[in-house]
């Protein structure tokens, strides 16, 4: 079984369980949300609640469907690996298109797979907006290794700016005693990008 396949069988699946069409609002918001299967296999009932169309008896509809797929696993869909800040930016390089500033953080596995994407913050960067917790929050649910975190500059410049120096040295210090390293921090613009690593801030 292929992976587009495994995805139009989960697709059908959600569709079934919420009594929608496999092409509604509520199927795609949750893809939309949890790309990958195995994010998916691992969204909760509160996560569900926050898409707008999913009431508590659906959520639990839908987490008892995901635990039956669990029960019975496809294959496990080919990861992303990243060896290199510009694989890190291949792979976030549409934020170069965001009209606001995204803040992304990507858990790796042990082999640097990445095992979820998520938009951690949407706005201006701020060291006291930007909080560890919320970051570290899903590192540390997921069992991640080590983790890259990106943002973008709509401006299209890459220049990084003192506010994005301090927080990634804090959420550099946090990845310190947790134990889930922060490998780089990037600064995505139009077609180009920075690295905090190879600048030297990590």
């Amino acid at each position: 079984m292929n992976n587009s396949i495994d995805k139009i069988t989960f697709r059908n699946l959600l569709a079934t369980t919420t009594r929608e069409k496999e092409d509604s609002y509520v199927v795609n918001q949750i893809f939309s949300r949890y790309p990958s299967i195995q994010e998916l296999l691992d969204v909760t009932e509160e996560e569900l609640l926050q898409i707008k169309g999913i009431g508590k008896v659906k959520a639990k509809q839908i987490i008892a469907a995901l635990q039956l797929a669990r029960m019975n696993p496809c294959p496990v869909e080919q990861r992303f690996t990243i060896r290199s800040p510009q694989d890190a930016y291949d792979y976030l390089k549409d934020m170069q298109y965001l009209d606001r500033e995204y803040f992304v953080v990507l858990g790796l596995n042990t082999k640097n797979e990445v095992l979820f994407r998520e938009t951690v913050f949407i706005g201006s960067l701020n060291a006291s907006i930007v909080h560890p917790r919320e970051t570290f929050k899903l590192l540390i649910r997921r069992s991640c290794a080590s983790a890259i975190i990106a943002h973008n500059h709509p401006s299209g410049q890459t220049t990084p700016s003192q506010e994005d120096i301090t927080v990634t040295k804090r959420l550099v210090e946090t990845g310190n005693i947790t134990g889930i390293s922060i490998l780089d921090h990037l600064i995505i613009g139009h077609e180009k990008y920075v690295s905090l690593k190879e600048k030297g801030y990590l």
